[in-house]
């Protein structure tokens, strides 16, 4: 289907890439108002998803009514969301935590600033688990997030249970942002991605989902979880539209001192790659225990993509591998311990009415709104940096992440471009399944194969490869070398093209049971 042809039906614009609508917008066929009351519309109809905490219907549509009026200056009014952790301006953001709620902060952050200032329109913020720790972006104060993939109707004919009670995860923790994106509510959302939270959530919604070199956007304005390894995410329907939001967000920002110089980048990324030019690597140690049989099968079958195709495709070896989890692991909680101390009930955030003496105050304002997947990663944290643990935990957990960064750098100086693999073990658990388990067993698996990138430093995305024999999504993951994230992009839309990814057919539930909408077949198809 045309781009032109899909515009002109309304039940198919919200399916259209950034660049398609943006097309659509310039040419008069809709209006940057009309677009942001149909994704508000769709928000509305999906609420089910329990994708968003805030609806910003009214600053949105003021957002939009301001950019129609200056189009002709190039602004594009593409609708947006963000999670909540990114501060905005006079929005509540309490982080999916009681500790924060009714906190309103008085600036922006500087990647919403940023597509603020491109003329994009936000539509809301999106739900997480509280404070961003934690896997499946079920534990947040205002409840689980639903895969919108749940409510297609493959995986809907499989089931015989109630849709209410037999649903997927979307992982975490920005699994509101995912089902945004993935249920056509947003053109684009904003996550973040400590150890692989924008990556998970993005393979099992089905949607492209940049984790870009650290440094290479601003932290400034995002509320801190690992600040040594948090970079904010971009998830899109497309690689073309990922490459297009990090032109907008790359680059040095004065409010955070960890920001890069951006390498200079082409306008656009090329449509035609010879894909000969390029080696893809196969790290070994990435065939973990409980790798689906879905899941290992599109890996073979996209590295047999790329060399049929002419790519060199060689298998390389990460040794430290096996050991990143538990130093990721110990390193997040030492992080943890010392961002979340700011959060004592003093200054700003919950405050117990306990006023015996301030221990009994600090105790008690913790517990009464911390959950305990917060509460474990402070009492971890600070055990692992007391003076007699320093040595063995912390200090050996940064010596093995030097390791890891290492064994990333001299697999990259044999030749290798980019790396080729999983991004998570299987498709999205059900509900009902994944809470039976601990969330620190939870997140150790979710996370096995993204956390190594995060301590490397290096830019990674997920690109959405197939639907399982449940009729959930799989996706792949590369990994490319630090601020060669055009490189990796461009690598990356080859295998898009290739690969073929169906849209989503949601059912949902407006007025009727189940609502079959087809949006838009994909203008890409193999060997195009």
């Amino acid at each position: 289907m045309s781009a032109s042809s899909a515009a002109s039906r309304p039940a198919a614009m919200l399916g259209l890439s950034i660049r398609e609508v943006s097309q659509a917008l310039r040419d008069g066929r809709v209006s940057a108002t009309e677009l942001c009351r149909k994704c508000i519309n769709q928000i509305q109809r999906t609420r089910y998803l329990n994708a968003f905490i805030t609806i910003t219907e009214e600053t949105a549509m003021e957002q939009a009514q301001r950019t129609d009026s200056r189009l002709r200056t190039g602004k594009k009014g593409i609708p947006f969301s963000v999670k909540d952790n990114f501060c905005m301006e006079n929005i509540e953001t309490p982080c999916a935590s009681g500790m924060l709620k009714g906190y309103v902060p008085p600036f922006n952050a500087t990647v919403v600033q940023k597509l603020l200032d491109q003329g994009a329109v936000l539509v809301g913020k999106t739900n997480l688990v509280e404070f961003a720790m934690g896997a499946g972006s079920t534990d947040g104060v205002f409840g689980p997030v639903r895969n919108p993939w749940s409510y297609t109707s493959l995986y809907r004919e499989q089931s015989t249970e109630d849709p209410d009670s037999d649903w997927a995860i979307t992982g975490g923790s920005s699994g509101g942002s995912a089902a945004a994106v993935a249920s056509l509510s947003s053109f684009l959302a904003l996550g973040s991605d400590t150890g692989g939270s924008t990556r998970n959530p993005g393979s099992l919604c089905g949607v492209v989902a940049l984790k870009p070199t650290y440094g290479l956007l601003s932290r400034h304005g995002l509320i801190p979880l690992v600040n040594s390894m948090d970079v904010p995410g971009i998830m899109t329907r497309s690689v073309h539209d990922a490459a297009t939001v990090l032109r907008i967000l790359q680059g040095r920002d004065e409010r955070d001192s960890t920001t890069v110089q951006a390498p200079s980048t082409p306008p656009r990324l090329p449509e035609h790659f010879d894909i000969r030019d390029i080696c893809v690597g196969i790290p070994k140690e990435y065939h973990a225990p409980g790798l689906s049989k879905d899941t290992l099968a599109q890996w073979s079958r996209v590295a047999d993509m790329f060399e049929q195709a002419g790519a060199r495709v060689q298998e390389v070896s990460l040794p430290h591998t096996q050991h990143s989890i538990v130093c990721y692991h110990v390193l997040c909680c030492c992080e943890v311990a010392s961002n979340m101390a700011r959060f004592d009930g003093l200054e700003y955030g919950h405050c117990s009415k306990v006023d015996s003496s301030t221990d009994a105050m600090y105790a008690t304002t913790r517990h009464e709104v911390f959950n305990s997947v917060v509460r474990r990663r402070i009492l971890s944290g600070n055990y692992f940096l007391l003076k007699s643990n320093y040595e063995r935990y912390f200090v050996k957990a940064q010596q093995m992440r030097r390791l890891i960064a290492e064994d990333f750098k001299n697999v990259f100086r044999t030749g290798i471009d980019v790396l080729l693999t999983p991004t998570t073990l299987s498709d999205a658990a059900r509900y009902s399944d994944f809470i039976q388990e601990d969330n620190r067993t939870r997140s150790a698996q979710e996370d096995v194969f993204t956390q190594p990138v995060n301590m490397a430093g290096l830019p990674a995305v997920t690109v959405p490869t197939a639907l399982s024999h449940r009729g959930l999504p799989i996706g792949l993951q590369l990994i490319g070398q630090t601020l060669q994230d055009w490189k990796l992009l461009t690598v990356a839309q080859w295998m898009e093209q290739k690969v073929n990814f169906p849209m989503i057919h949601l059912h949902g539930e407006s007025n009727e049971r189940e609502l079959n909408r087809s949006v838009r077949e994909r203008t890409h198809t193999i060997g195009s």
